[in-house]
């Protein structure tokens, strides 16, 4: 059997972690990135301007469980769920240490009572350690287009 490209390593790991959201397997979803790490959702308006600040911002994976555990057991909204839409990812860099990563993302949502809407669109700019067989996250930025965010982002993009 071929070893997969990183490029398909990649694709690979995208297919998973949308899964994983999609299917609201939300536990899960720390451990697609290093122990030490970053996450952050903000819009390209304010990565044009260089503000770190973002609509959600964590640097660990403990920060990422403790947001899966307040979305389980205290914040309250209404219920929904996700689809997201992946375009092919691009590599911008790569090195033995680091791989950097620019993959296009659509999400719809769909609310409790059926209503179905184009949620967000963007782009993920990924860091990687390309070292192990298991490919992790050691930065996502989700770079939303708009600066008009509905107030219900509350499942991780």
């Amino acid at each position: 059997m071929s070893t997969l490209s990183l490029r398909e390593r990649i694709a690979d790991f995208h297919a998973t972690y949308i899964r994983c959201i999609d299917q609201d397997a939300l536990e899960q979803w720390p451990d697609f990135f290093e122990a030490q790490c970053h996450y952050s959702v903000t819009t390209a308006e304010n990565d044009r301007a260089g503000l770190a600040a973002g609509l959600i911002w964590a640097n660990n994976r403990n920060m990422l469980h403790d947001r899966v555990s307040a979305l389980r057991h205290a914040n309250v909204y209404e219920r929904q769920s996700y689809r997201h839409i992946l375009g092919l990812p691009f590599i911008t860099q790569s090195t033995p240490e680091v791989v950097e990563v620019e993959t296009p993302f659509m999400v719809v949502r769909i609310m409790h009572d059926g209503q179905t809407d184009l949620f967000v669109c963007g782009i993920y700019r990924d860091v990687f350690k390309p070292g192990s067989d298991t490919l992790k996250l050691t930065s996502r930025r989700v770079i939303c287009d708009s600066n008009r965010i509905d107030t219900l982002l509350a499942v991780p993009l």
